[in-house]
């Protein structure tokens, strides 16, 4: 394909032959290959121009830049290093976003668990959807594990060829206020767009909450539907921002599409979904409130989007398992329950929490810590959290990464005041003493990893499947 084909939309200036072959496209210079153009991004730890000429000698046949450089190939300078990957990586890989009907789901919380259930309503329509989230990309029966919520954007629109090619027809995708501070689905026509809720989270990269707030809002910025959370007081503020038609959602008035009558169980709820004159009951196999609010937001955008009603029960109610998310673990006939959960940010862990207190017949177990190079303004404050809503807590490591875990888990403790916790830094040493103590009708709470089936420590990611984990320990004290 030749360069000057890849251009649209882009301000430059090319430096060089604009009929340049180019055979691939890639931000990475270790992964360059003859004839490949390498887009030099200024990071936040990195500057891309800085590995120009590697990616030269392994073969590049362009540079884009923002600053020119002093080697002997074709460059194209551009103002925005990111939006222009964005667009020569769609125009490289056939503009594949616009073949399909995208959905984007954005929020601090539930954006996996709303994923799933579009996927189960789209697909009880008819249509062959592909996902792409925090926990893999599906195309068709292939998974992908995923090593970002949402890729950098020349790996997204290759992701999304692939899925043209597979035949499929839909994407629902989990949309990172990262990826759209960062331009990574920038160009992307989004058919409908969700909002599930704002709290405390990734403050360390957005500096406050004000910014943290208008990257997820860049989303509605092109989208044709918008279904939002209007129990959330960011919701309310969306509400005028959206380009595009916009429907709330909510468990009260004056939400279009309302849940009422929530009975919450153990295994799931029972409420009635209600939008205009149309109130029909909904069986939702996932336990918790929130999962209710999850599942207004998929059946918000799907109305949106034209789907009767029947289907979106149908959808709704096909949802038994979303990994590791309220997940039940088998603790071979003991008197007590382990319960996974992803929930690593301040209102989630509030929420689940309240959930299993809710219907725990002996005590809730919390077992939890928080990452390391990440907010660190949230670990106090879900110190607190766990310390008011559990009966007793287990504070651990999680993935440190870089940091120290005894330095994580004393930010953690400094929000706790009280003698129903204590730490035990190993996380599996945790889930033991967990399991050796437990008493009946104990719910433990296996918080912050969910699906997660490693721990990074040091730049290194060890083995760390918490079903497997727990597992095993079940295996060492059944000898």
């Amino acid at each position: 394909m030749k360069l000057s084909a890849l251009l649209k939309g882009v301000e430059y200036e090319i430096i060089g032959d604009p009929d340049t072959e180019i055979c691939g496209v890639t931000y990475d210079s270790r992964a360059v290959c003859p004839g490949d153009l390498f887009f030099c991004i200024k990071g936040y730890t990195s500057d891309g121009h800085k590995y120009a000429p590697n990616a030269v000698a392994a073969g590049a046949a362009c540079l884009i830049v923002t600053q020119k450089q002093d080697l002997p190939v074709t460059q194209v300078v551009v103002k925005d290093d990111r939006k222009a990957m964005a667009l020569i990586s769609a125009a490289f890989y056939g503009n594949p976003a616009h073949k399909l009907r995208m959905i984007g789901v954005t929020g601090t919380s539930g954006k996996t668990s709303t994923t799933y259930m579009l996927k189960s309503i789209l697909e009880c329509a008819g249509s062959k959807v592909g996902l792409i989230g925090t926990v893999y990309t599906q195309i068709g029966d292939k998974q992908i594990p995923a090593e970002r919520t949402t890729p950098e954007s020349p790996d997204l629109h290759k992701i999304l060829a692939e899925m043209v090619s597979a035949g499929l027809d839909t994407v629902v995708m989990e949309v990172s206020s990262h990826s759209l501070y960062l331009d990574r689905v920038y160009g992307i026509p989004f058919a409908g767009g969700i909002f599930t809720n704002l709290s405390q989270d990734h403050l360390d990269f957005h500096g406050d909450f004000e910014n943290y707030f208008l990257a997820k809002a860049i989303l509605f910025e092109n989208c044709n539907y918008a279904a939002i959370n209007t129990q959330d007081a960011y919701g309310r503020r969306l509400v005028d921002m959206a380009a595009g038609k916009v429907s709330r959602f909510g468990l009260s008035e004056p939400a279009d599409m309302r849940a009422e009558q929530v009975e919450l169980r153990t295994d799931g709820s029972r409420f009635t979904l209600t939008s205009g004159d149309m109130h029909m009951p909904i069986d939702l196999g996932v336990p918790g409130e929130f999962m209710v609010y999850n599942a207004l937001g998929a059946a918000c955008v799907c109305e949106m989007l034209g789907f009767d009603a029947d289907t979106i029960r149908k959808g709704l109610e096909a949802v038994h398992y979303i990994p590791g998310r309220v997940e039940n673990l088998d603790t071979r006939g003991g008197d007590y329950s382990i319960v996974l959960d992803y929930c690593h940010k301040p209102e989630a862990l509030e929420s689940v929490l309240k959930m299993l207190k809710g219907y725990a017949k002996g005590r809730v177990v919390c077992i939890f810590g928080c990452g390391g190079n990440r907010d660190a303004v949230k670990r106090p404050i879900m110190g607190e959290i766990a310390e008011r809503l559990a009966d007793f807590t287990i504070v651990t490591s999680d993935n440190p990464r870089f940091e120290e875990p005894m330095a994580i888990i004393e930010d953690i403790t400094a929000g706790m005041h009280q003698e129903n916790h204590t730490v035990v830094e190993d996380r599996r040493e945790a889930i033991r003493y967990a399991i050796v103590n437990a008493r009946p009708g104990d719910v433990i709470l296996l918080a912050g990893k969910g699906h997660e089936d490693y721990q990074e420590i040091k730049g290194v990611h060890y083995p760390f499947d918490e079903k497997v984990v727990v597992g095993e320990i079940l295996d060492e004290l059944e000898r």
